[in-house]
């Protein structure tokens, strides 16, 4: 399995493949002694506990099976979600509206949302071959678009709560991009970073909190489909857009 590592400084060329590193290999679809396990737990958590009092208008991008957009509901939100997938809801809400599709093709009005919540979504913009996309090449700056479109779509002074992979920077198609000290500067550029946290894995495979530079330095294996076979380190942010933006 190999990995594309992000060379890019300014431009969206295309990434330089390099070898997966072999931390390890699971065989027989085993799971690596170091893997994913209870990544939803540090991600929905950090979600849940940054989402401030409304009222408001809030959009979920790329939920999945969450259930985030509840908890901003409770919290005196009417939420949208858009996923370019459905998920059936086991609960019927007046304030949580959905819509299926591509972000950066959904109609969505400017400097509408007080809150945005980007949980585990946007490392996957433009990465061919997953949740339905299927491109010719992949768009390599989906997930810069698409940190675009959000800020627009942002009220001056409103919240984004996001979380990613982090790591030595790399590309993993079609599973996600992981962002390191090149590619996340570029991801945030557009909105104030207010509160930040990152984890890894510890030998033991208990996600561990750790400070910015070791978590930007670890060592990730994103490429197999099996998430039990894939490690990377995860980056949690609060972020502000700044008043001047829009």
């Amino acid at each position: 399995m190999s990995a594309c590592e992000d060379r890019g400084a300014a431009d969206d060329s295309s990434p330089t493949c390099v070898a997966a590193p072999a931390l390890t290999p699971a065989r027989d679809g085993a799971a690596r002694d170091v893997n994913l396990f209870g990544d939803r737990h540090i991600e929905w958590s950090w979600v849940a506990a940054h989402i401030g009092e409304g009222p408001g208008e809030a959009l979920d991008f790329g939920p999945g099976e969450s259930w985030i957009s509840l908890v901003a509901v409770r919290r005196g939100y009417r939420v949208t979600t858009v996923d370019l997938e459905t998920a059936p809801r086991p609960y019927v809400e007046p304030d949580l509206h959905s819509v299926q599709g591509d972000l950066l093709c959904t109609p969505l009005p400017e400097s509408h949302f007080d809150l945005v919540i980007n949980c585990s979504s946007v490392e996957h913009v433009g990465l061919s071959g997953r949740y339905g996309v299927q491109t010719d090449n992949g768009d390599t700056a989906g997930d810069l678009r698409a940190m675009q479109k959000l800020s627009e779509v942002m009220k001056s002074g409103a919240t984004m709560i996001l979380t990613i992979p982090v790591g030595r920077d790399a590309v993993f198609a079609p599973m996600c991009r992981v962002y390191g000290r090149r590619r996340l500067p570029r991801l945030l550029r557009l909105f104030e970073i207010t509160r930040e946290a990152y984890w890894v894995k510890d030998e033991s495979n208990r996600w561990v909190a750790c400070d910015r530079s070791e978590a930007l330095a670890f060592e990730a294996d994103a490429g197999a489909d099996d998430w039990r076979q894939n490690v990377y380190g995860l980056g949690c942010f609060v972020l502000r857009k700044g008043t001047g933006d829009g």
